[in-house]
């Protein structure tokens, strides 16, 4: 994207100024214009309310009973705000910008990107936050949210010893299916091939079902998905230029 001036002018409307964000890496300066936003929004509402307060307020007594309404209030709107962030985050879909090219390239570091420290982390300030959050985080970290279910499947086969075994045993049986293949030449004969793939199939099935192979997969799915939601929603974004930045001269040591 190409500005004929200063980018931060103020003719450049916000989508193409949050575009041009993204586009050069500066998500950290994303991240916290919608928290800016958010409090801005907050503290407008807030004092509308009070200034609304204040002027159906006729008496001393009358002011100094309305006060703990007027906190408790304000405390619903806080825990009320949180409640509501929080279930926003397990309702979008956090998948909806990735593409396949985000899953090639090198895997960002876990200690300094991927976990990095107590400062990295904090509550977002809204729905939106959220969502961006979680949009960006996905596409930058998905060959470490991949390699965490992978871990989390592993796992799962070592508590369910059977689903182990049954997996192993259908591997084995392709494997058989395709050394068998090339020994009979069954290249030559297409109906009867897929006929016994059909087959291997079935048997296939049959096997992971009775393995109980689907439930270390739901497992680790639901285990996976609860880590990512939430990593992705609570880690703040950081500039892409800097971690790559990172990543380099940790290679060079």
């Amino acid at each position: 994207m190409v500005f004929s001036s200063n980018p931060l002018a103020l003719s450049v409307p916000d989508p193409v100024f949050e575009s041009w964000l993204r586009d050069k890496g500066y998500l950290e300066i994303l991240d916290q214009k919608t928290s800016d936003l958010h409090r801005i929004s907050a503290i407008t509402n807030t004092t509308n309310s009070s200034s609304s307060s204040s002027s159906t307020t006729t008496t001393t007594s009358s002011s100094t009973s309305q006060a703990p309404a007027t906190v408790s209030y304000g405390i619903f709107i806080f825990l009320f705000s949180h409640f509501k962030t929080l279930v926003s985050i397990f309702t979008f879909n956090p998948f909806s910008k990735l593409t396949t090219n985000d899953f090639s390239g090198n895997t960002p570091s876990w200690t300094e990107a991927f976990i990095g420290s107590l400062n990295s982390y904090s509550f977002p300030s809204s729905p939106a936050q959220a969502r961006l959050r979680a949009h960006e985080n996905v596409k930058r970290f998905a060959r470490n949210y991949v390699s965490l279910f992978i871990l989390f499947f592993a796992c799962s086969l070592y508590q369910m010893p059977v689903a182990l075994v049954g997996l192993l045993l259908s591997l084995a049986l392709w494997d058989i299916f395709k050394y068998l293949g090339d020994q009979w030449g069954l290249d030559r004969y297409p109906v009867l091939r897929q006929t016994l793939v059909r087959v291997a199939q079935c048997a296939t099935s049959v096997i992971l079902f009775f393995s109980n192979v689907q439930v270390a997969i739901l497992c680790s799915l639901g285990v996976s998905y609860a880590v990512l939601i939430s990593h992705a929603s609570l880690r703040k974004l950081t500039s892409t230029k800097q971690s790559a930045q990172s990543d380099r001269n940790r290679r060079n040591q």
